[in-house]
């Protein structure tokens, strides 16, 4: 997906839209949002060759420890203004929780990490990416 923030600036989405309609949500019911921010505040709010090849390591890390297989479906994500979020559905928090905030420490010193772990039995939070 792509779109055009309200400060002009360009917004790129991959979200798994047929995870979206999946009818078994509430057996998921943890979102979790890892948060990575990049200064790239000349460049379009995209990141450069560099933090791009640094935000697909981190995103290798998460995919290896949070197997779908085991809980943790990845839903999308998105990049945009100087930074990346990526959207996780989970069967607990307790993983995903220890996963980022291992991230957060051992790349401190590269890039800006924060997360937020939240119930949303339904997904409402991810509707914004539902085509309709």
């Amino acid at each position: 997906m792509e779109a055009t923030l309200k400060n002009v600036l360009p917004l790129f989405a991959i979200i798994n839209t047929d995870l979206l309609e999946w009818d078994s949500k509430v057996s998921h019911p943890w979102i979790a949002e890892l948060n990575i921010k990049y200064d790239r505040s000349n460049s379009n709010g995209m990141p450069n060759s560099e933090d791009y090849e640094l935000l697909n390591v981190i995103e290798d890390e998460i995919m290896k420890a949070m197997k779908d297989s085991e809980g943790y479906l990845n839903n999308g994500r998105q990049t945009a203004d100087s930074g990346r979020t990526i959207y996780f559905a989970c069967k607990d928090f307790r993983k995903p929780f220890k996963i980022f905030d291992n991230l957060k420490s051992k790349h401190k010193n590269r890039i800006a990490i924060d997360f937020d772990i939240y119930k949303d039995k339904y997904w409402r939070s991810l509707e914004r990416f539902r085509l309709y």
